[in-house]
C-alpha cells in the first residue's frame, strides 16, 4: 500500500498523528519554525523534517521568512498556506441577506449585503444569495471553496443541515439547505443558527480557548447562543438558546410563532415597531412621531437611535425591552453561570440606554455566585461579525473535527466529510 493510500484508508497511525499536528501547530501559530516544533511536539530532528516535507508536498504549508536567531543560523519559518482554498459564508437574518468569502485563516476578503425578508421562502432566498456570491467570486481569482457556512436565524438540525421548526421561516421547516449550497460549490456546507456565527466570531476575537459565554442577539426576533468551556452548545434538536420564545408572565400578546405571550413579542424590534406606531397614534409626540408623520418606516434601528437621542417614547420602549430580556437572561446565567455575556442586534445598539436596564435586571434576579465574576458587555456591532462567524465555524469543522479525513487528498471532499459524521 503506498504511503498516500496509508494516509487515506488506514488507521490513525503515529505518522499521520504527527503531521495532522504539524500543520495545524503552524496554522495556528503556536510553532512556526523546525526547532519550535521540536520542541513542542517531543519529535526528533530528522522525523520533523520528514514531516515537513510532507505538508510541503501535499500544499498545507511552505517556507516563509528568517525567523530571529538564538545564537547561531536563523531558523527558517513555515506558514500555512491559507490562499490555496477559500471559506463563502451565506448569514440570513430576519431581514437580511449578507454574504462573503474568506481565506482559510480566517480573514474576509469580500462582502455584499442587502434587505431582505427571509418570509419569501427558502427557494427565493438561496437563489438571491447565490446570486450574490457568484458577484462577489467573479471580483476575485478562480481558488476553490473548501467549506461553505450558512446562517440562519431559526433552529438547525446541525447534523443534517435542515431548519427545525423556525418560528419566522414559513416554508423553512425541514428544507435541505445543505444540498444547494454544496451543489453550486462543490464543497462541505454546515448550516447554523445565526446567533451561533456571532458566537464563534466573539470566541476568534477573545482567543480563549475555556471560555464560557451567551452571545445574546436583540434585533427583530431574540435569540441566545451558548458557548460552554470553549464549545459551542446547540442541544438535542438545535434549539439551544432560542429565549424569544419563553414565556413572559402576565402578557397575553400574540407572537408571530402562533404562541401567545412569547419574549420576542413584548421585546423584540418587530414588537417594539409596534408598539412605536400605536403610541403615536394614541397622540404620542417628540421624533419618532415626526418620522411617522413624515412617512418614515419604523424600525428597530430608528428607535434605537431616537432613544440615544434623548427621544422619550423611544427611551421607554428601549428600557421596556432591556428589562424583559434582562429577566430571561438572568435564568440563562443562574443555570449556566458564564463568565461573559455579549448583547447585541439592532435594539442592543441603543447603548447603555439599553445595556444598564439588562444588567440591572441580570443583577437583581441572579445568584450572587454566578454574577460574582460576570461581565456584560456590547458587541462589537460590525456588520461582518456573522461573516468572521461563518468563516470559524468551517475552519472548526475542517481543522478540529474532520481534518484526519480528508487532509490526504489535499483538500476537503463532500464524500470525506459526510464519512466523520
Amino acid at each position: 500500500m503506498t504511503r498516500e493510500s496509508t494516509l487515506r484508508f488506514g488507521a490513525q497511525t503515529d505518522e499521520v498523528t504527527s503531521l495532522l499536528r504539524i500543520v495545524n501547530l503552524v496554522r495556528t501559530g503556536e510553532a512556526t519554525t523546525r526547532p519550535e516544533i521540536g520542541r513542542v511536539t517531543g519529535l526528533g530532528r530528522g522525523v520533523v523534517t520528514q514531516r515537513v516535507d510532507q505538508a510541503i508536498e501535499m500544499g498545507f504549508l511552505a517556507d516563509g521568512d528568517y525567523g530571529p536567531s538564538s545564537g547561531g543560523r536563523a531558523p527558517r519559518t513555515l506558514r500555512f498556506r491559507s490562499d490555496q482554498g477559500r471559506i463563502v459564508v451565506c448569514a440570513l437574518g430576519a431581514l437580511h441577506i449578507r454574504v462573503g468569502i474568506a481565506s482559510l485563516d480566517g480573514d474576509i476578503v469580500d462582502h455584499m449585503h442587502e434587505p431582505w425578508d427571509i418570509a419569501r421562502g427558502p427557494a427565493e432566498t438561496i437563489e438571491r444569495a447565490l446570486e450574490m456570491l457568484d458577484e462577489i467570486l467573479a471580483r476575485h481569482d478562480d481558488v476553490p471553496v473548501w467549506g461553505v457556512a450558512v446562517g440562519i436565524p431559526g433552529p438547525v438540525d446541525f447534523e443534517s443541515g435542515r431548519p427545525v421548526a423556525p418560528p419566522i421561516m414559513p416554508g423553512w421547516n425541514g428544507f435541505d439547505v445543505r444540498r444547494r449550497f454544496e451543489q453550486r460549490f462543490d464543497a462541505p456546507t454546515w448550516v447554523d443558527n445565526d446567533v451561533n456565527l456571532l458566537v464563534f466570531s466573539e470566541r476568534a476575537r477573545r482567543q480563549e480557548e475555556a471560555l464560557d459565554l451567551i452571545f445574546c442577539k436583540v434585533g427583530s426576533g431574540i435569540g441566545a447562543g451558548l458557548l460552554s468551556r470553549g464549545r459551542i452548545h446547540r442541544g438535542a434538536n438545535g434549539a439551544a438558546g432560542d429565549i424569544g420564545h419563553v414565556r413572559v408572565r402576565e402578557s397575553e400578546t400574540q407572537c408571530r410563532c402562533g404562541k401567545v405571550g412569547c419574549l420576542e413579542a413584548e421585546a423584540g424590534g418587530w414588537a417594539l415597531k409596534r408598539d412605536a406606531e400605536a403610541a403615536v397614534e394614541e397622540g404620542a409626540g417628540g421624533p419618532l412621531a415626526r418620522h411617522v408623520a413624515e412617512n418614515v418606516e419604523i424600525t428597530p434601528e430608528l428607535i434605537s437611535l431616537a432613544a440615544v437621542d434623548g427621544d422619550a417614547l423611544a427611551i421607554s420602549l428601549i428600557q421596556r425591552s432591556a428589562r424583559l430580556v434582562g429577566e430571561s437572561i438572568a435564568a440563562l446565567v443562574n443555570m449556566f453561570n458564564p463568565a461573559v455575556i455579549v448583547v447585541g442586534g439592532a435594539v442592543s445598539s441603543a447603548g447603555e440606554v439599553f445595556l444598564a436596564e439588562v444588567r440591572q435586571r441580570v443583577y437583581e434576579l441572579s445568584l450572587p455566585l454566578a454574577t460574582r465574576d460576570l461581565s456584560i458587555v456590547r458587541s462589537h456591532g460590525d456588520e461582518k461579525e456573522p461573516l468572521r462567524g461563518g468563516a470559524e465555524m468551517v475552519r472548526e469543522q475542517l481543522f478540529d473535527a474532520t481534518f484526519p479525513r480528508w487532509f490526504a487528498h489535499g483538500r476537503p471532499s463532500i464524500d470525506a466529510i459526510a464519512m466523520a459524521s
